[in-house]
């Protein structure tokens, strides 16, 4: 399987890999990777990039929005292959190193095999290195608060409830808001099309997660671009609302 890419702004891309979702963020010649898929899709990351025209060299650092290995899959390869700095918040630094692992367990994954895509969705999983050991070694806390000085200037801010250190990430001049897994408009698992929550099972607390909702419903936008499912257009607070409406019920 051969990556999406889609440029949705000026210098955006939003890559679509094997069922998670990768941001490029091109200011010149450099970039800035926003989540790095499973390990199995290496390939179309580094694809993705020279897609862009950039390679490994011109990536000036990682962002992780959080340490699942769907979006740490090669982040240990760009930082000790090609020394590029991997910037999460200092929450989810250890959750990187592997201190501890905040993450849906086998059994979570066995008592909801009753759910429609649950075991096709498990399958790929281990086919795609999700259920491998694949720490990073030596994560970084973000330099600064406020934007980043990085190409796009990111704003990281911090989402609670999928994970302990869970950030999107905003970039307010062209009203985008790069959202990982804290709001999502598709997954493997869900028959639901357009903004929600993941199943609960996937949050380390749901109440955290809900909560992070009204985070994200704040910030100022009209594009989506979520750790699974596509592109999203619409006022982003409308969308955040949706999810909540949506995990109500």
């Amino acid at each position: 399987m051969r990556a999406e890419i889609r440029q949705v702004a000026d210098g955006t891309y939003l890559v679509h890999g094997h069922h998670t979702n990768w941001v490029i963020l091109k200011d010149g010649d450099a970039v800035t990777l926003v989540d790095t898929g499973y390990p199995g899709d290496r390939e179309g990351v580094l694809e993705s990039l020279a897609a862009v025209g950039a390679g490994p060299e011109a990536v000036a650092a990682v962002l992780i929005t959080h340490a699942h290995n769907d979006h740490i899959g090669s982040a240990e390869y760009l930082r000790a292959a090609h020394g590029i700095p991997v910037y999460l918040h200092p929450r989810e630094v250890p959750h990187a190193r592997r201190e501890f692992l905040q993450q849906a367990t086998i059994g979570d994954v066995v008592r909801n095999a009753w759910r429609p895509g649950v075991l096709s969705w498990a399958a790929h999983v281990i086919r795609v290195g999700g259920t491998a050991h694949n720490p990073v070694t030596a994560p970084e806390p973000f330099p600064t608060e406020g934007p980043l000085d990085l190409p796009g200037r990111p704003v990281p801010v911090h989402t609670p409830g999928h994970t302990g250190g869970h950030c999107v990430y905003h970039l307010p001049g062209a009203g985008i808001v790069i959202s990982g897994d804290a709001l999502v408009s598709g997954h493997a698992t869900s028959r639901i099309k357009g903004p929600q929550l993941l199943h609960t099972f996937f949050h380390h607390e749901r109440a955290q997660a809900l909560a992070s909702l009204e985070v994200i419903g704040a910030l100022d936008g009209d594009t989506l671009l979520p750790g699974h499912g596509p592109l999203h257009r619409g006022p982003v607070r409308a969308a955040a609302e949706q999810a909540g409406e949506r995990a109500a019920r």
